[in-house]
């Protein structure tokens, strides 16, 4: 699964335990509702994000991920994160040239083969 969008948020790096580090980013759909959608990097994923700035136009590379939590009153909970794997900069179109302007209508030769009888030839 893929999301675009422009960079709102990129975190510093969380070593959350010591086998374990996380980085945050934020993205901001571009939809008629924007959505802010928080992406989790992990590991040496983290590393991917040190290149990107707020503001950037990317598209990431996600997978959802699921866990299930029983408490200690034995309550089942369900969580879900967004885990990124992938990033890149989605790079504007450069200008394309432009193709030869059309010949005026008056470098074209009037059609003398046309036959009144067939002027309603379609098909259907």
């Amino acid at each position: 699964m893929e999301v675009l969008g422009k960079i709102k948020v990129v975190n510093p790096e969380q070593q959350v335990s010591a086998a374990f580090k996380k980085r945050e980013l934020v993205v901001t759909t571009d939809e008629q509702y924007p959505q802010h959608i928080l992406i989790e990097f992990t590991q040496d994923k983290c590393d991917l994000l040190s290149n990107y700035n707020i503001g950037e136009a990317v598209k990431v590379s996600i997978n959802l991920r699921g866990r299930e939590w029983v408490n200690p009153q034995g309550e089942t909970r369900y969580f879900n994160s967004i885990q990124g794997w992938r990033i890149e900069r989605l790079v504007a179109d450069a200008p394309t040239q432009q193709a030869p302007p059309m010949p005026a209508a008056a470098t074209f030769a009037p059609a003398t083969n046309l036959n009144e009888e067939d002027a309603d030839d379609l098909p259907f």
